[in-house]
Order: structure tokens, then sequence, then C-alpha cells
């Protein structure tokens, strides 16, 4: 009879079992709380790579534009000045890369990856207005590279339909191949004189 009972008291003892229940679950939780820190981790990689990615392309951006030295000066070419506008003459600034800038193309005759000049007044818009390209410091070259300078000049007979008149404001557009577009609004002053620094 003892025998017995001993062998029934040991095959109903379920400690045992308990045990490996909770170390079933145990598991259970580690292997859920690996898969979701992985899940977690995974993400949080993915998502700093593209905001790394955003950040180079604002860079790019940012380092090819280009920068106005100095002022904007219209010249009247006419032998007389007339004060209902200008007719004849030229538009010029100079320019250079902004700090820690790229090279910017500054040819004119090229037919891709070139700067393009618009301009825009209160009765005309001009998409691609010829304009030349003079170098002051440089190598030679019509890449605008950091520490060069160039001037770049409009005719103002290429600016078919503007009104340079007293007190008429008016837009160039530099848009180059990589960087924001550089916008170059200027008023014309109430008198007209051969050489004009416009602010």
């Amino acid at each position: 009879m003892n025998l017995r009972n001993l062998i029934r008291k040991t095959n109903r003892d379920e400690r045992g079992i308990t045990g490996l229940e909770t170390a079933i679950i145990l598991i259970a939780f580690v292997v859920v709380a690996t898969v979701f820190a992985f899940v977690v981790l995974t993400t949080g990689i993915f998502s700093a790579e593209r905001g790394k990615e955003t950040v180079f392309a604002g860079l790019q951006k940012a380092r090819g534009t280009m920068e106005v030295r100095g002022g904007v000066v219209i010249a009247d070419n006419d032998a007389v000045i007339v004060q209902t506008g200008i007719t004849a003459g030229t538009v010029q600034w100079s320019v250079a890369t902004t700090a820690g800038g790229e090279a910017v193309p500054l040819d004119p005759a090229a037919t891709n990856n070139r700067t393009v000049l618009a301009y825009r007044d209160a009765a005309v818009i001009l998409d691609d207005v010829t304009y030349t390209a003079t170098e002051i410091v440089g190598d030679g070259d019509l890449l605008l590279e950091p520490g060069e300078l160039f001037v770049m000049s409009v005719d103002v007979v290429d600016l078919t339909g503007a009104t340079l008149t007293p007190n008429s404001r008016f837009t160039f557009e530099i848009q180059t191949p990589v960087g924001a577009v550089l916008d170059l609004t200027r008023s014309l002053p109430a008198q007209l004189d051969a050489v004009m620094q416009l602010h």
C-alpha cells in the first residue's frame, strides 16, 4: 500500500510541469522582445539614413548657389539720356559662389547643364535672356569656382518689351543647374542718369 501511495503522489506532483511552463513563457517573452527590438532598431536606422540623405541633398543645393557681390548697375548707352525710359544700355552685377559652395557653370552658349537667366517686370516675362559672363578673378574658364569673381551683363536691347522707365521694378532670376534660384529685384529711380547703381 505504501508503495502504491508513493507512486500516486509522485504522479500527482506537478511542480516540474509548472516550472517548465514558466520557462517556456519566459523564452517566448525574450524572443518577442528580441524581434520587437530588432524591428525598432531597423526602423530607426532606416529613418536616420533617410534623414542623412535629406541633409546631404539640402547641403548640395545650398552649396550650388551663388551670391551677388556689390550692387546692380545699369548704364544708359544713349548719347542723350531720355527720361521716359532706357532703351539701350546694359544691366550688370558681380557674382561669386557662396561660402563652401560648389562650381557654377556660366557659359551662356552651353546646351545643357547651364545657368539660365530669366527676366520679369510689370509688362513682360522672358524665360531665357541672353547674357555674357566676364571673368574678373579666375582661371580662364566660364566655370564660377570658389574664390572667383564674374560680372554678368545683359544688354537692354535683348529685353524685348521690357519697361525700364522711372520708378519701375524688374527682377532677374538666376537659375543655376544645382542650387536655389537667386532673385535680383531692383527699382529704377525717378531721375535717370547715365550710370545708376540700383537698390
